[in-house]
């Protein structure tokens, strides 16, 4: 689930005025459908956003916030989902491995935190960790306490004072690793169970010509959750293109791409232009930046030209152009060939989480 469609939901609710309780894996064991890190919110009457378990525990969950926006209190749940005593769960899932849950009130009485901090890391493009407090035996800590940070290290206050070293050592080292974790602390009296979860804003994908077969591509990108941008210096393609479904739709000569737009704050590019030398361009603009994955369609001889007419441009792109782009899936036409070159930067953009 992409943050964004959480952050959608997150923004009506509020603007509602409406309870929620985030819900936050921090622990599974053996096969399971969600991983540390992975979130959902569920509002008083049961709606939810966001799938942890593909549709086996939500329904229980929806149940067990309820319990908690009546509370006020924060808890955690555990599901055994390769127990096969169905009369402790009562659930018949039919699913495997073991999953924890922390669940925490969300309000106007405490300003949605922490997830209205977690939605501007989302927003602001930028790699972000949060620090929860899970559990604690003393008093210094309490359940639900949370700190998040973002990857420019401009930290945002959650709970009156700086958030303690160790907190702030244990968030750093999410930004490094890009990976949740959980970790117990021993401090005074108290022993402290933290969760430091990892704040990945969806991709940030530039789609370099607005052709008909560009058209599937931003769709599925769009569907993905993923910001889609689409540029194409010929008038007339945007004007005839059906791109509603953007974040930006953008129509200037390739030499002036970087007077629009950041090139840092994208992860990937799809050069689908279709005319040589708009490519060429493209391709030695995208040689400057750290993208992770570009795209080139084409057979592989055009990729081999273009490569070798831009010198020491061509040789920067080395090992980062995939083209033809797209995985071999098989299947013909727009739709088929959208499907594969999604898939193989999907593949090549989330390879840390496999």
């Amino acid at each position: 689930m992409s943050p964004r469609h959480l952050l959608r939901a997150f923004e009506r609710w509020r603007r509602a005025d409406a309870a929620l309780v985030l819900a936050t894996v921090f622990e599974t064991e053996g096969s399971t459908y969600s991983k540390a890190g992975a979130q959902m919110l569920i509002d008083a009457e049961g709606n939810f956003q966001g799938m942890l378990s593909g549709g086996c525990l939500e329904g229980d969950l929806a149940h067990r916030a309820r319990e908690v926006l009546t509370t006020g209190t924060p808890q955690q749940v555990s599901y055994d989902l390769g127990s096969n005593d169905e009369e402790l769960w009562g659930l018949g899932v039919g699913c495997d491995g073991l999953m924890r849950i922390f669940l925490q009130p969300l309000t106007s009485a405490n300003s949605y935190q922490p997830f209205a901090a977690m939605a501007e890391v989302y927003e602001s493009l930028q790699l972000g960790a949060a620090a929860t407090v899970l559990s604690s035996t003393g008093s210094d800590f309490q359940a639900g306490m949370s700190e998040v940070i973002s990857g420019i290290n401009a930290l945002q206050e959650i709970n009156a004072g700086e958030p303690a070293d160790w907190l702030r050592t244990g968030m750093q080292t999410v930004l490094r690793t890009r990976r949740s974790y959980r970790q117990t602390f021993e401090r005074g009296d108290s022993t402290v169970d933290v969760l430091f979860a990892s704040l990945r804003p969806p991709p940030n994908v530039l789609v370099l010509g607005a052709g008909l077969d560009a058209e599937p591509v931003v769709r599925l990108i769009s569907d993905l959750g993923w910001r889609v941008t689409v540029q194409d210096h010929r008038p007339a393609y945007i004007e005839k293109g059906n791109f509603s479904c953007a974040d930006r739709v953008l129509n200037c000569a390739a030499s002036d791409l970087l007077t629009e737009l950041d090139l840092s704050l994208y992860d990937a590019a799809i050069v689908m232009s279709h005319h040589l030398q708009t490519d060429r361009s493209y391709l030695e603009l995208l040689a400057e930046s750290t993208l992770a994955y570009i795209g080139l369609l084409g057979p592989r001889e055009r990729r081999r030209r273009l490569l070798h007419d831009l010198g020491d441009a061509g040789a920067k792109l080395a090992g980062r152009v995939h083209g033809p782009a797209g995985l071999n899936i098989g299947g013909r036409g727009p739709a088929s060939i959208a499907l594969s070159i999604v898939a193989e930067m999907h593949q090549v953009l989330m390879q840390d989480e496999a």
